[in-house]
């Protein structure tokens, strides 16, 4: 799988080159220019997007992690979209860094659970978003039969594996293979640990699906709104080229670019594919191979701003795993190393009068006693 994803890399890279080359530096060069503050909408609503994204994330989470506050739930979703974005691992590995995150202040299976739902709920509301865009905005593109058929198939298949990675959570059979091993005696004991976690794992998702249809629903609404906001920097790139530009044809190149994106998300960076797929959006709106290219190119600069954040935010992380860790060591080692020594620590030899003498220190603290309540006796 890392293999194939280094090959997408390295030929989205190609394409990426080849684009350039075709259009012109110097052409290129001019255009971003003439963007100027244009590009700051992009990194803006990249950002406000990714907070709504986290609202919706929020419904999805199960047990202790649903009571965590909003802007610690955002750095760990902003800590996996980094890794996401700038590692090959097709989307997977960030997955992992959420859950590793959230694990450290809830159970285990209630962290993966939540990461579990949190991605279908993601791209399902993707997919969505990008078929009811295109009902509406239909008239607008003016696509040959082939291609219309190339997408509409590829985005069947994108469906029915969101479909079936859906149906798999809600009957709690994502460990069904790995119990099936298990019963059969492969694997030993790492494999038992593993079925053990997938098997709470799969009781966590049951039950959310059962019993907690209303905040699935939810979870996709906020999607979908983050996904919007999209719409918003569209409009003010192409404003800029054309003060023309409305907000219907922005609304048609940003719900076609998503529509690629679902496509390609496989290629690590969108390597290639995000500037490529713009110019396709663009030319079919009316508008320059170049202009594409600087809209694909300033939608890559906002990711990058937002996954160099979530890179800092994994880096907090990691230094308050540090301290936690370097606050927990004198407690692991018996005592407090700053707490004052004992007695016996101090003066070994007070634990031996301690231990052989005790009777006899009790005796002689009786006989003062007694001395003191009758100071005459003694005569």
């Amino acid at each position: 799988m890392k293999r194939l994803n280094v090959i997408l890399f390295l030929l989205g890279c190609g394409l990426f080159v080849g684009l350039v080359w075709t259009i012109g530096p110097k052409e290129l060069w001019h255009e971003f220019l003439s963007l100027g503050w244009g590009l700051v909408p992009f990194i803006i609503f990249e950002g406000v997007a990714e907070m709504i994204h986290t609202l919706g994330w929020r419904h999805c989470l199960m047990g202790r992690a649903r009571s965590q506050s909003w802007c610690y739930l955002f750095r760990i979703r902003m800590a996996g979209y980094a890794i996401n974005y700038l590692t090959p691992t097709a989307a997977l590995g960030g997955e992992v860094t959420r859950a590793t995150l959230l694990a450290s202040r809830c159970e285990v299976s209630e962290a993966a659970g939540g990461v579990l739902v949190g991605k279908v709920c993601f791209a399902f509301a993707h997919l969505l978003f990008v078929a009811l865009g295109l009902v509406v905005v239909v008239r607008g593109i003016k696509l040959e039969t082939v291609q219309w058929v190339s997408l509409l198939l590829a985005a069947v298949l994108v469906a029915c594996g969101i479909g079936a990675f859906l149906l798999l959570q809600k009957y709690g059979k994502l460990g069904s293979f790995i119990r099936w091993l298990v019963k059969r005696g492969i694997g030993g004991k790492p494999l038992r640990r593993a079925a053990a976690v997938l098997t709470s794992v799969d009781e966590q998702l049951i039950a959310f699906y059962r019993n907690r249809p209303g905040d699935l629903f939810l979870a996709i609404g906020w999607h979908l709104v983050g996904y919007s906001m999209g719409i918003i920097p569209t409009w003010f790139f192409l404003h800029s080229l054309h003060p023309s530009g409305t907000l219907i044809t922005a609304a048609t190149a940003w719900i076609l670019g998503m529509g690629f994106d679902l496509l390609t998300f496989a290629i690590p960076l969108n390597a290639g594919s995000l500037e490529g797929s713009r110019i396709l959006c663009l030319k079919l709106l009316g508008y320059a191979p170049a202009a594409g290219m600087i809209y694909g190119f300033a939608q890559r600069l906002g990711q990058l701003f937002w996954a160099a954040a979530g890179l800092v935010f994994y880096a907090t992380f990691a230094t308050d795993k540090k301290r936690a860790a370097a606050s927990d060591a004198p407690a692991k080692n018996g005592k407090n190393r700053w707490a004052p020594a004992t007695d016996h620590e101090s003066f070994p030899h007070l634990s031996n009068l301690h231990d052989t003498n005790n009777f006899t220190i009790h005796k002689a603290v009786d006989a003062a006693v007694e001395e003191l309540k009758n100071p005459n006796g003694s005569a």
